[in-house]
């Protein structure tokens, strides 16, 4: 069996690892997803919209395997285990050093301030406070609100208050309602793994990213390689196909098909077999793993 060079392999949870949404998972797709981040050349990165609870909880509940990194709060924040900064195991340590990267595009102003701007803009509503962040206000939105007309005066009020700040708009399909996130420009999924992938000084064709929803496009969309995963929706899949077209980057986008080992392509299945299609001796690597652990090949 040929040796596995490093891998970072960063995930989406929700709809992506965790099968919260309306599609069928592969029975075995989480289990053998498992089985291969145990090998020590990989790396894994859960990169989420959830805080830093919510992800600790999902990998509870959803028994997903231990990740080595977490970037939470749609890339506003990253952290990391004690272990690995030299304090005791069991924890988890925010890395200021990514919060004063991203912390002047707000300003000065802090997370109640973006949100006092809008207070009286009707057709949105602010989540609960968990799904908050210091540097993320984020929003339910009316489904008949004209996106366009929102948009622009959000960021114009946040242009007239000196705020640089990113709109991030996605779907929450179980519920069928609009999700807006307002973070700084410099902060996002993508550039939260470009930060990681500098950092660990890794391969950044031995990255990959495996997300579902609208505020995983920015990352998609970019030069580190994608994979969309099967049940993600035809809208979100049509403008991952633009955005990559738009910046000649076709060759770092994978939508899941299904097939790989008999599975759907839905969920961890959809990147288990982005990963076979960026790195092929990684299938390897994934069979043998099924085959000490009796699960089907």
């Amino acid at each position: 069996m040929s040796e596995l060079a490093p891998i970072l392999l960063c995930c989406d949870l929700d709809r992506t690892l965790i099968p919260n949404g309306r599609a069928e998972e592969s029975a075995e797709a989480r289990p053998r997803l498992a089985r291969f981040c145990s090998h020590p050349a990989v790396q894994l990165v859960f990169v989420s919209g959830r805080d830093l609870q919510l992800v600790l909880d999902g990998i509870d509940e959803w028994s997903l395997p231990q990740p080595d990194y977490i970037i939470g709060d749609v890339g506003t924040a990253i952290y990391a285990p004690r272990s690995q900064t030299g304090h005791e195991d069991g924890d988890w340590i925010h890395w200021p050093a990514w919060t004063d990267q991203i912390a002047p595009d707000w300003n000065g102003l802090t997370h109640d301030d973006v949100t006092d701007m809008f207070a009286d803009i009707s057709a949105i509503r602010p989540q609960e406070p968990a799904k908050q962040g210091a540097f993320k206000a984020s929003y339910y939105v009316d489904r008949q609100a004209n996106q366009e007309v929102l948009d622009a005066e959000l960021h114009g009020r946040l242009w007239r208050n000196g705020v640089d700040a990113r709109l991030v708009w996605s779907l929450d399909e179980a519920a069928d309602v609009l999700l807006l996130d307002v973070l700084p420009t410099g902060a996002s999924k993508l550039h939260a793994i470009e930060f990681l992938i500098q950092h660990l000084a890794f391969d950044e064709c031995r990255a990959m990213f495996a997300g579902d929803s609208g505020n995983d496009l920015h990352a998609l969309g970019s030069h580190i390689n994608g994979t969309l995963v099967a049940n993600a929706e035809p809208a979100v899949k049509a403008r991952a196909r633009e955005l990559v077209r738009a910046g000649a980057l076709e060759g770092t986008l994978y939508l899941a098909q299904g097939g790989l080992f008999g599975m759907n392509g839905n969920y961890a299945a959809g990147v288990l077999e982005g990963l076979v299609h960026y790195l092929p001796e990684t299938r390897e690597h994934m069979t043998l793993a099924a085959d000490s652990s009796g699960g089907p090949s």
